[in-house]
């Protein structure tokens, strides 16, 4: 009986690490930082367009414009990548994201929201760091929220402390999102700026720069038109769901870039 359940764990950890297993290694052997910058653009938008479709069920139509921003920040951290620059060293970023995956992707399942949301929005917002003391913002914890946030989600200060709960205040957060933006085809990529710039003001600005030949990629229209937007969205929102993809590609093909672990998807807590 003890080897016939070693055998079903066993089998239970292939099935969850092909479940989200990466779709791309380093192409031709080379890492990420190897390839030319036709092969990085190619590479950063097929895996751009897989992460979406993990994360939504359907096929996001990124403008070419949008992919090379992404692309711009997936450059960003992969300088990071090994340059020994103390907590900064995205290798310690992707370690720490490590140890919290399997209780951010069990918070976010419980939601019915995607785990690769859970996953990379506390990367963004805090590199996996439970901060303690509020920013400037007067932001807490691993998802960074508000004090006011956090009790409209039923938290206190001290539970804002708390990734689990933090997690599923988040997960809620972003669920209100998608139904706020269930009309739109990119609705997940609208709640994730809208976790960071709010909801209404968020749906002001499409209301601003949508038109009949931008609405198929939203946030790309949104991007694009910056500048007819408040400063805050010029100098903070308008780098967040970049910044959120190029964070999941590297996260989810860690092999590409040098990352010695597993895409931090497959890191799931196996129930016996």
């Amino acid at each position: 009986m003890k080897l016939q359940k070693t055998f079903f764990l066993s089998l239970a950890l292939i099935i969850s690490l092909a479940t989200f297993a990466p779709a791309a290694h380093a192409q031709d052997g080379k890492l990420y930082q190897q390839m030319s910058q036709d092969e990085q653009s190619a590479f950063v938008a097929n895996q751009a367009r897989r992460i979406a479709r993990e994360m939504s069920g359907t096929e996001y139509e990124f403008t070419a414009d949008f992919a090379a921003y992404i692309q711009k920040f997936v450059d960003k951290y992969a300088r990071r990548i090994g340059n020994n620059a103390g907590q900064r060293d995205a290798r310690l970023v992707f370690e720490r994201g490590r140890v919290v995956a399997p209780t951010l992707i069990s918070a976010f399942k419980a939601r019915n929201v995607s785990p690769i949301i859970g996953l990379y929005l506390p990367l963004i917002e805090s590199e996996y760091v439970n901060l303690q003391s509020p920013n400037p913002m007067g932001a807490i914890g691993m998802f960074q929220f508000l004090p006011k946030t956090g009790q409209r989600y039923g938290l206190t200060v001290q539970e804002l402390l708390d990734v689990e709960k933090s997690a599923d205040a988040a997960a809620r957060y972003i669920a209100d999102g998608l139904k706020q933006f269930k009309d739109d085809p990119m609705k997940e990529a609208l709640a994730l700026l809208a976790y960071n710039r709010g909801g209404q003001k968020t749906a002001s600005a499409l209301q601003l720069v949508l038109d009949d030949q931008n609405r198929r990629c939203s946030i790309c229209a949104l991007t694009a038109a910056s500048s007819r937007l408040d400063e805050v969205f010029q100098k903070e929102n308008v780098h967040y769901v970049t910044s959120f993809f190029a964070a999941a590609i590297i996260g989810e093909n860690p092999m590409a870039f040098g990352l010695q672990q597993q895409p931090l998807s497959s890191y799931q807590t196996i129930i016996n």
